[in-house]
This record gives structure tokens, sequence and C-alpha cells, in this order.
């Protein structure tokens, strides 16, 4: 049950990467000065950068917003033994979602396709908190 949490902390930090390996070129072509940007408060990145360079910055910030609950579940239920198939592919298939999500918001701007995307991963945790309660509500 750990190992979809390691795999989807570990494909944060690919994001993380590909956001910067993006991000630091772009800022250099069009001659953004980070200290400018926190001096005055009506700049940003977003006004500054192409939105396809500031696509991967948004879902690297997306990573530590839902997922934040997969997380403290998937600990959940490896902390009281909840190992089970159904669990487990669930727990990879929300990875797997989370992933497919990542790849599509950074690359094409098709918003119902992130959403189905999201949406899909958003039943399988939604699944896992059933499992969740049923496992630890039921002691």
């Amino acid at each position: 049950m750990l190992q979809p949490v390691i795999a989807l902390a570990a494909w944060t930090f690919v994001m993380w990467l590909w956001m910067y390996a993006t991000r630091l070129p772009a800022m250099k072509a069009h001659s953004v000065d980070p200290d400018d940007l926190a001096k005055d408060p009506t700049m940003s990145l977003d006004a500054a950068l192409p939105p396809h360079v500031q696509w991967k910055a948004k879902n690297y910030n997306h990573l530590h917003e839902a997922p934040t609950v997969f997380y403290a579940v998937a600990i959940s239920l490896a902390v009281v033994g909840e190992t089970g198939f159904a669990a487990v592919a669930l727990a990879w298939a929300y990875v797997a979602f989370r992933i497919a999500h990542s790849l599509a918001q950074a690359t094409v701007p098709k918003v119902v396709l992130r959403f189905l995307l999201f949406t899909g991963s958003q039943l399988c945790l939604l699944a896992l908190v059933v499992i969740a309660a049923v496992r630890i509500l039921a002691n």
C-alpha cells in the first residue's frame, strides 16, 4: 500500500524538475527578474511567462492539494494493515490518474480532458476513503 504513496511523491519531484527546467530558461528569455517580482505585488509569473511554461508550475502546485488526502488515507490503510487487492489497485489507479492528469495539464490546454482525469482520480480516492472508513470505524 505504501508503494503508490512513494510513486506519487516521486512523481511530484519529476514535475518539480520539469517545472524548473522549463521556467528558468523562460524567465531568462523573457528577462524576468525574480527580485522585481517580489517587490511589485502587481507582477506575476503568470503575466510574465507564456501559459505553456506556467502549466507545469500549476500542476506542481496541484500535486500539493488533492493528493494530500490520498497520502493520509493510504498511510492510514497501511497502518491498519488494509493491503487487499481492491485498496492497492485503487491506490495505483489514483496514482496513474494523477500522472496522466499531470501530463495533460503540462502539455495541452484541454480542460475537459484534465477534468475527466481529475474526476477519475477523485473517484478512486473516494473509494479508498470508504474502504478506510469501513475498516477503521468498524473497530
